[in-house]
C-alpha cells in the first residue's frame, strides 16, 4: 500500500478528511519522507490510530503529543488540550510584560495543566533572568507538565520552571507575595448547563471536567468563578505595576471586566484571532 493509498483509506472513515494526513504523518514523517509501497507495521499503526480517533478519542490524545507556539508537548486525557485561542493569550501577556518592562521578571501560570502557558513564557522569555512558577491542583497534571518541562528544556533555552500544587494562587511561597510581575490563566470557564449541553461525542467531553466547568461569580455570572478566583487572589501577589491575564469565553468578557474594575483593576479585554473577546487584561498601577 502506497501513502496516498493509506491517506484516501483513512479518509474515507475519520470525522474529518484532513485527520487522514496527521495521522499519515505521524506515522511515516512527513510528506516527501517516504515513497514506494509502505511497510505493513507502519499501515497496521496508522490503522490503530484512526480507529481509537474513530471511537471519539481526540487526535491529540490519539498521537500523546500536539503543538503550542514553538514548542511540542505531551498531552493525555490528563490535561487540556493546547489550543490557538490560548496561543494568543499568551501572545497578550508577553506584550503586557514588554509594556511593563520589569528586571527579573517574577511569571506565574495559574492552573498549568500540561505547561503549555508556562514553557511559551519560559522559552520565550529565556534571556530576560526571570523565573516561572506553575500552579495546579491536580496532581496528576502536573505529572504531565513536570515531564514537559524535561523535554523543552532539553530542546530550547528557557527560565527555570517551578512546579507547586495548591488551589489558584494559594500554592505560591509566601516570599513571592507582593513581587509576582503577571499572573496568566486558562482557568475553568464552561458553565455546568454548558457543560450538560454538549454532546458525548464532543472532544471536550474527553478532556478533565475539573478544568473545563466552573460555578457561577458572586454576582451570578455562569462559569466565572475560578476567574473571579484568580483576579481576587492575585491582588496579593502581583508587584505594583503588576498584570493578570486571563483566558475567557466571549460572552462572559464584559460581566470579567466590571468583575475586575470592582476589584480594583484597570481592565480591558483583548480579542483572539478571530477577532473574539478573549483575554481579560487587569493591570494594578
Amino acid at each position: 500500500m502506497t501513502r496516498g493509498e493509506l491517506t484516501h483509506e483513512l479518509a474515507a472513515v475519520l470525522p474529518a478528511q484532513h485527520e487522514a494526513r496527521f495521522i499519515v504523518e505521524e506515522v511515516c514523517g512527513p510528506a516527501g519522507s517516504t515513497s514506494g509501497p509502505l511497510d505493513p507495521t507502519a499501515v497496521d499503526a496508522a490503522r490503530a490510530l484512526a480507529g481509537r480517533r474513530c471511537a471519539g478519542e481526540p487526535l491529540q490524545y490519539v498521537f500523546g503529543h500536539w503543538s503550542f507556539r514553538a514548542l511540542d508537548l505531551l498531552v493525555d486525557p490528563r490535561v487540556l488540550i493546547p489550543r490557538p485561542e490560548t496561543e494568543q493569550v499568551v501572545e497578550v501577556a508577553l506584550a503586557e510584560l514588554a509594556d511593563l518592562a520589569p528586571e527579573r521578571p517574577v511569571l506565574v501560570d495559574a492552573g498549568t495543566g500540561s505547561g503549555a502557558i508556562a514553557l511559551a513564557l519560559a522559552t520565550e522569555l529565556h534571556s530576560t533572568g526571570g523565573r516561572v512558577v506553575a500552579l495546579d491542583a491536580s496532581a496528576a497534571a502536573l505529572a504531565v507538565a513536570a515531564q514537559n518541562v524535561d523535554r523543552v528544556g532539553a530542546r530550547h533555552p528557557m527560565l527555570p520552571v517551578t512546579l507547586r500544587e495548591g488551589h489558584w494562587l494559594d500554592a505560591l511561597p509566601p516570599d513571592l507575595r507582593g513581587t509576582v510581575t503577571l499572573v496568566v490563566a486558562n482557568p475553568p470557564y464552561v458553565s455546568a448547563a454548558e457543560w450538560v449541553a454538549l454532546g458525548d461525542r464532543d472532544v471536550v467531553r474527553r478532556e478533565p471536567r475539573r478544568a473545563l466547568v466552573a460555578g457561577p461569580a458572586r454576582d451570578g455570572t455562569p462559569g466565572l468563578a475560578d476567574v473571579e478566583t484568580v483576579l481576587t487572589q492575585a491582588r496579593d501577589w502581583l508587584a505594583r505595576p503588576g498584570t493578570v491575564v486571563i483566558e475567557l469565553a466571549p460572552h462572559q468578557a464584559a460581566a470579567a471586566a466590571v468583575l475586575a474594575g470592582a476589584l480594583g483593576y484597570a481592565a480591558r479585554v483583548e480579542p483572539d484571532l478571530a477577532r473574539r473577546p478573549r483575554a481579560l487584561v487587569g493591570r494594578l498601577a
